[in-house]
């Protein structure tokens, strides 16, 4: 990807693509300007985090270089020392992210949760796969 393409051009292409596939008749041009628009919308997403990794790293990497005295020319080191902290904090909270109780986010759609139906209860006991979050979170919004 791209590092220097700018967030508002890709969401400028998004816009034109949708637009024109809200004007087009032909099912496969609409088709293959949809694949467009979800591609782009997935490349801003990896630029976006990608900039917002680099702006943690980069105030990490201060904080240390302050930390230590402020030394000349130790910038690369505070650097990669602040970018593995960063990969492993992400690391950690996607190993973390990997399963959440089913009971807490059940409570965060319905708070008074007080029923305790046998099966229900032995449902909530479990853990609710990765691919159901973004469901649930969707509720809770």
């Amino acid at each position: 990807m791209d590092q220097s393409e700018d967030p508002r051009e890709l969401e400028r292409k998004i816009e034109q693509a949708a637009r024109i596939a809200s004007s087009v008749t032909d099912q496969t041009t609409v088709l293959r300007l949809r694949a467009l628009v979800q591609h782009l919308e997935q490349k801003l997403r990896e630029l976006l985090e990608s900039r917002r990794i680099n702006q943690q790293i980069l105030a990490r990497a201060r904080e240390l270089w302050e930390q230590n005295g402020r030394p000349p020319d130790r910038d690369l080191e505070f650097w990669l020392q602040a970018e593995s902290e960063i990969s492993e904090r992400k690391r950690e909270s996607n190993r973390i992210g990997e399963r959440i109780p089913a009971r807490s986010l059940l409570r965060r759609i319905i708070p008074d949760l007080s029923v305790t139906l046998p099966e229900f209860d032995c449902a909530l006991m479990g853990e609710l796969p990765r691919s159901l979050h973004r469901y649930v979170f969707a509720l809770t919004k």
